[in-house]
């Protein structure tokens, strides 16, 4: 059964009346194709009207959607199943939220890594909500130069609340962990593109987050913090996530305004869960797109060019350092 949220209530009841029409066409062989066909155009107007004016909160209620597509059902749609999955960090252990491999589109190599949620109860566990650990990160910091090893570009499919914040997570050195995959992704050799498909929140969706190219999907977001955890600290409640998720700027338009990502890729009508494959498929040209502009690039020149995009990004202030006082007995001399 589809699952719809509360501003989502005038497009169930049009998709419970098709529901309807057809099992009376079932039913009583009666052509009621007219009658179809006339709610299905209303349904696609509907679904613009309420999408094309989207609230930056209903856009995180978009992104979290139980039956928006994760990571892994992106990369073996993009790769037609051509897709062989990597394991382990060596050091310590195989962090399930974090997944990555080689996979192949059109004949071409390409390594893709990204955080990946559970579609059940059971799953969500067992990929912890797609909160990586320390070892999740450094799996993809291996991945990567794996990748570069063999000269091949990579894709990064970001789709997180945040890395795991446990103790043990802190033990084994998460910061440390997400600076070194900043630092070591900027120097990368080759084309790297990252793609917010979902929920881009804080560190975690940065530790796997610097590219040549960063793009977003229409309904999704990226910021330091999510909207329930920035109103819980200013106002110690959550019942101002949707002040919060306004003032964040945390959608995929403010971030191309502010010039914090270089492009957002369109969702079909309705949002990534009401046409998955369409979606796949624009993905996938996008990836194809940039990768070969990018691969035009002489390497040296990428890196240099990867470094300054970020580096230009926000406002720095150096303060001016005033001379130290003379003492007494310096003024005496």
């Amino acid at each position: 059964m589809a699952t719809y949220l509360d501003f989502e209530e005038p497009i169930k009841e049009l998709v419970e009346q098709i529901e309807q029409a057809k099992q009376i066409e079932e039913k009583s062989k009666v052509d009621v194709s007219k009658t179809t066909k006339a709610l299905e155009k209303k349904l696609k107007e509907v679904q613009t009207e309420i999408y094309s004016k989207l609230t930056p909160w209903q856009r995180v209620q978009v992104s979290r959607h139980p039956e928006r597509p994760y990571t892994l059902s992106y990369i073996k749609a993009i790769t037609n199943g051509n897709f062989l999955e990597l394991h382990g960090d060596r050091t310590v252990k195989d962090d399930k939220a974090m997944v990555g491999g080689f996979g192949e589109i059109d004949g071409k190599t390409y390594m893709f890594i990204g955080q990946q949620k559970g579609i059940n109860t059971k799953m969500r566990q067992y990929r912890n909500f797609g909160m990586a650990n320390p070892e999740g990160y450094r799996k993809a910091l291996r991945l990567m130069h794996l990748a570069e090893k063999f000269g091949k570009p990579i894709v990064t499919l970001i789709d997180t609340p945040g890395a795991f914040p446990g103790l043990e997570a802190e033990e084994r050195g998460q910061g440390e962990a997400i600076a070194r995959n900043l630092i070591e992704m900027m120097q990368l050799t080759v084309p790297v593109i990252c793609i917010v498909i979902g929920e881009g929140a804080s560190g975690g969706a940065l530790g796997i987050g610097i590219g040549d190219k960063v793009l977003m999907l229409e309904n999704s977001w990226y910021s330091v913090i999510s909207p329930e955890n920035c109103s819980t600290i200013l106002w110690r409640t959550w019942d101002f996530k949707e002040k919060a998720a306004e003032a964040l700027k945390l959608t995929a338009d403010d971030m191309l305004k502010n010039k914090l990502i270089d492009g957002i890729i369109k969702e079909p009508i309705g949002g990534a869960h009401a046409n998955p494959e369409e979606m796949f498929q624009t993905v996938r040209k996008e990836i194809v797109t940039h990768i070969k502009k990018l691969e035009a690039v002489d390497s040296e020149k990428r890196i240099e060019e990867r470094i300054n995009k970020f580096c230009d990004m926000g406002v720095v202030v150096e303060p001016k350092v005033k001379a130290p006082r003379k003492s007494v007995a310096a003024k005496a001399k």
